[in-house]
């Protein structure tokens, strides 16, 4: 079930669609080929095949998502556009995928769902969303694509978070964040927003995975000795903290005190007007630490409009600071609508 992401406010499923790949992943991901008229030719060569319940039990009736469900009209989408798969094929009845539609029609629609993500470790990152892009005034209550980039990335070069303390930038709800310290064993991870709702949407989503979130004081590792560092460096869990912090007002003693060896950033360069404020933020973090030496940092990005990308470029050249582009990635983990034109930058702060 790799990549199980499925609610919406990302696409929707209806008549003379494709079947939506983001239910499917994992021991499910040889099914994705099977998808439109794949499915009604394999369905008619094999009328008695397994494969139906295969994918109702890999996708809708998976333990996963039984347990953390994604949005009812989503399931209810998946689960009739299956259905007319189905039934336009000479395939034996399925009682199970009616009984399965019969149970989600009884279900109320809610404001929230939740996706699920699996890594590439088996491990599971499940988040509570909003089913809207929009929500409570921000667009933060979601995981937008650039996220999911950047936690491929992550986890493709752990070696840039392993015992190190990582701050994180606009981290929204939580999605990569997450991501990174179950497979990239960093030491300490500070999460970061500004947006009440989306503090408390995080903090939710980080203790659904299992973490503790510690107070927000400087890491230990600062006034730790040799024999704590040791210690911290074997801890099979990395200090989470979440830190509320607003880019045009934070001082340079609130960053000095988080002490980031790592700054990563998803999806914040979206509106000119937040450009020069994040600019400032990175300034600000180049001589927080100790030893003065400025944190290596990452953002991930769509550009979705080139003029705002080229402004982003633009105001870091005026501001000194060198960036270059991340090669690609190869690993695709997740499952995307479409695939999204998503860069990562390095900026030398």
């Amino acid at each position: 079930m790799r990549g199980l992401r499925s609610g919406a406010g990302h696409g929707r499923a209806g008549a003379g669609e494709p079947l939506p790949a983001r239910l499917l992943g994992g021991p499910a991901a040889g099914l994705l080929a099977l998808a439109g008229t794949e499915l009604e030719q394999t369905l008619r060569t094999s009328p008695c095949s397994p494969l139906l319940a295969d994918i109702l039990h890999k996708t809708v009736l998976h333990p996963l998502c039984v347990k953390y469900p994604p949005s009812t009209k989503y399931r209810r989408c998946f689960l009739t556009e299956l259905i007319k798969k189905h039934e336009s094929t000479a395939a034996e009845p399925l009682d199970e995928l009616y009984d399965a539609l019969a149970g989600i029609l009884n279900e109320e629609e809610t404001t929230h769902c939740y996706k699920n993500y699996l890594l590439p470790t088996g491990e599971c990152v499940t988040l509570s969303e909003s089913v809207a892009i929009i929500s409570g005034g921000t667009t933060g209550l979601v995981t937008w694509d650039a996220a999911l980039h950047l936690a491929e990335w992550a986890i493709e070069n752990p070696a840039v978070f392993s015992h190190r303390t990582v701050l994180e930038l606009g981290s929204g709800i939580g999605f990569a964040g997450i991501a990174i310290c179950k497979t990239c064993n960093p030491q300490t991870y500070v999460f970061s927003d500004c947006h009440p709702r989306v503090l408390r949407q995080l903090t939710e989503n980080i203790r659904l995975n299992g973490f503790v979130l510690e107070p927000e004081t400087p890491p230990r590792i600062q006034a730790a000795s040799r024999g704590q560092e040791a210690e911290a460096r074997n801890s099979p869990k990395p200090e989470l903290i979440v830190a509320e912090l607003d880019w045009g007002s934070v001082t340079e003693k609130r960053l000095s005190d988080l002490q980031p060896d790592v700054v990563v950033a998803a999806d914040v360069v979206y509106d000119p007007e937040i450009i020069l404020a994040l600019i400032g933020m990175l300034q600000k973090l180049s001589t927080c630490r100790a030893d003065r030496k400025p944190p290596e940092a990452y953002v991930a990005f769509t550009v979705r409009n080139p003029d705002t990308y080229h402004l982003f470029r633009a105001e870091l050249d005026k501001a000194g600071i060198g960036w270059q582009i991340i090669p690609a990635h190869s690993n695709r983990i997740f499952l995307y609508d479409e695939q999204p034109n998503v860069t990562i930058l390095q900026l030398f702060i």
